[in-house]
């Protein structure tokens, strides 16, 4: 088939089936070794997380008693990209996530900003968990050892101390657990989240013994308005679950795997919130839950007597955040793996190392630059980031099953979303109206990263990417001998 001039521009869409072929080409192909139990688990890992152990507060403030209600709109809400994304990752089971899913639909240059944005928002996201994660650490060692980590070692000098000492060392531990592959990843991580969910079950079961249906009443003190402005801020404790479709390569059986992993994760996050928040509300008023930054440790204290319900909460968090740094940072290897591959950046990059399966060069990379990161630069100024930057893949993943639907019809696809388009256009007006309520600074430094990026594409992207250079070589072949190029 002949290659016209016109696919050169930066709109230029790859075809679904190119992009297979090529995530099976030798040096550039990682290893299918993960099932649906460990996806199922990746995306648990990176959906729940400190949030659930301080979210109920800050939505108890707004909603009250209807908190749970708070819970279920949320996932309701996230349920519309969830079903777009399981139907693009079963259809194209390539590395990439939204970057991949944006490439065959709305065109190269569209791609890469997606690709770019998701570069941004996942190293963010690892960093500030990263940070979290040695106050969390210094917590648990104070209720139970009574020891402290000097602040010099243990805080960014956004704080206070000299460098982040914690946060470097957990960086680098997870970096070196991904670069032995995803297998062990894998176990690792589904490890992590039967601990954290364990933890979770314990406090459960024992809010349940001082259950006060009292505590209940009223059950919608500031109305309907106060329930979704408490799903609002919920929302983000929902994110996460797009962690999976960055596995879809690795999985075993992807067309099946990848919608099983992609909305039981969120049915398992959103099962265990609502029993939470159902029993931490009924084991102690909402008016006190919102006073404490530790909520559910504090319903334990004070509810159920249990003095050292903090030591239990402050380690089911350690371990919380451990594998979303760990699933959040595979993602981000893989996109910028399917970047790489595709030309955008030096594709040295994507080569995958026999032994491991995984693109070390990549994963050693960026887990120095995350951990420096971590270490020394403030963060407390762009963490929105990761909000709108989720957002935004979100709102592309769910136009691009409308499109796919319109321009390949006749596309496998062994998960459809039902009533499409009603539901992906639901989907996006939903995120679109999450990204409105965010602040205007954060936009500003949306597009100031965005604008880096476009310059990056120009510069270098444009140039070498695959798609131009292979439209280029079947021109040439297709020119008549003697004719000039």
């Amino acid at each position: 088939m002949a290659v016209r001039s016109r696919q050169l521009g930066p709109f230029a869409v790859r075809s679904t089936e190119i992009l297979i072929a090529e995530g099976g080409e030798e040096h550039h192909t990682l290893k299918r070794s993960v099932g649906a139990l460990d996806l199922t688990a990746l995306g648990v890992g990176a959906i729940i997380g400190t949030g659930i152990f301080v979210v109920i507060g800050e939505g108890a403030a707004e909603a009250g008693p209807a908190v749970t209600v708070s819970f279920v709109l949320a996932a309701f809400t996230c349920l519309f990209s969830a079903l777009s994304y399981a139907e693009l990752a079963s259809s194209i089971p390539i590395a990439g996530s939204a970057y991949t899913y944006t490439y065959a639909t709305l065109g190269e240059v569209v791609a890469w900003i997606i690709g770019w944005d998701l570069v941004l928002e996942y190293g963010i996201s690892v960093a500030a968990v990263a940070v979290g994660w040695g106050a969390n650490l210094n917590s648990f060692l104070d209720t139970a050892f009574g020891l402290q980590i000097p602040q010099a070692l243990a805080t960014s000098p956004e704080f206070g101390g000299t460098f982040n000492l914690p946060a470097v060392l957990i960086v680098l531990a997870v970096t070196a657990l991904l670069a032995r592959g995803a297998r062990e990843t894998a176990r690792v991580n589904t490890v992590m989240v039967f601990v954290k969910l364990a933890v979770l079950l314990f406090f459960i079961v024992v809010a349940i013994t001082v259950f006060d249906s009292g505590n209940l009443r009223p059950f919608a003190p500031n109305g309907f308005d106060g329930v979704v402005t408490a799903a609002s801020i919920i929302f983000f404790a929902f994110i996460g679950f797009d962690a999976v479709s960055t596995g879809s390569e690795e999985s075993k059986k992807p067309s099946r795997d990848l919608p099983i992993a992609i909305c039981g994760s969120l049915l398992v996050a959103t099962v265990v919130y609502v029993l939470v928040s159902v029993t931490a509300v009924g084991a102690l008023p909402a008016s006190q839950l919102q006073e404490s930054e530790a909520p559910l440790a504090f319903a334990l204290e004070e509810g159920a007597g249990i003095s050292w319900a903090s030591t239990v909460t402050a380690f089911g968090a350690l371990v919380a955040i451990t594998s979303v740094m760990l699933t959040t940072l595979y993602g981000q290897t893989r996109i910028m793996f399917a970047m790489s591959r595709d030309g955008l950046i030096p594709e040295a990059l994507a080569e995958v190392n026999p032994r491991t399966g995984t693109p070390l060069r990549l994963t050693v990379g960026f887990g120095i630059g995350i951990a420096l990161l971590a270490a020394f630069v403030p963060l407390s100024v762009i963490v929105e980031l990761v909000n709108i930057g989720t957002l935004f893949a979100f709102v592309l993943v769910n136009a691009g099953v409308i499109i796919l639907r319109r321009t390949r019809p006749e596309m496998a696809r062994p998960f459809r979303a039902p009533f499409s388009p009603v539901f992906p256009l639901i989907g996006i007006v939903l995120c679109v109206y999450l990204m409105a309520q965010l602040p205007l600074t954060t936009w500003v430094r949306f597009f100031g990263w965005l604008a880096a990026g476009a310059l990056i594409y120009v510069l270098y992207g444009y140039r070498h990417s695959r798609l131009r250079r292979a439209a280029v070589a079947a021109r040439r072949a297709e020119a008549p001998a003697g004719e000039p190029h």
